[in-house]
């Protein structure tokens, strides 16, 4: 019993951390506002944007590494219409122009991806390709910062990016994106495994 506590108590603190660190960054808390108040269906906020923020502060950049796009989901089996998606990044760059907003209706993602299909947004994380990515945040109405996180934080805090069971089923999927990543080039303490 002691052991099962401690494991919670230690998860626990590993979610309060990244939740800290997304709290402290003024322009990823603007982002989990504004995906919050469009009250999408089991929404959050994923991928690079929590990865290069606990990478980027491991590493003290002074400035955050540029995103190539913000990876908002979320899970609506009523609407799975590209033309929803469009109108949700549409509604996000008004609020806060500038910003690289990719909007993906998990409900029909698992098509593109040949998988399953997928039950809900935590559901379809366990298909991304590396653990140190299949992260995602998001705001309660409260303010609370929720983590969904379904294969834990120990590999991103631990900066080290290792398959998942789909990217070990999809290995020439995976080892082609970590050569394109290329993220030691970025953040040279991070291990990846191939």
């Amino acid at each position: 019993m002691l052991i099962r506590r401690r494991l919670v108590s230690t998860r626990a603190l590993a979610a309060h951390r990244l939740a800290a660190r997304l709290r402290s960054d003024r322009g990823r808390l603007a982002v989990l506002r504004a995906v919050r108040d469009l009250r999408l269906p089991d929404s959050a906020v994923g991928a690079g944007f929590v990865r290069s923020a606990i990478w980027d502060a491991a590493h003290r950049f002074a400035t955050p590494t540029p995103l190539p796009d913000i990876d908002v989901l979320y899970f609506d089996a009523r609407n799975r219409s590209r033309g929803r998606e469009a109108a949700i990044e549409r509604a996000l760059s008004r609020r806060l122009p500038g910003l690289p907003f990719s909007v993906r209706n998990q409900a029909r993602m698992h098509r593109r991806n040949r998988d399953a299909p997928y039950r809900d947004t935590a559901d379809a994380l366990r298909f991304w390709l590396e653990t140190a990515t299949c992260v995602a945040a998001r705001l309660s109405r409260h303010g609370a910062i929720d983590i969904v996180a379904p294969y834990g934080l120990d590999d991103l805090l631990a900066l080290r990016s290792r398959p998942t069971p789909a990217g070990r089923r999809k290995a020439d999927q995976y080892k082609a994106r970590m050569a394109a990543k290329n993220w030691p080039a970025t953040w040279p303490k991070v291990r990846v495994d191939i």
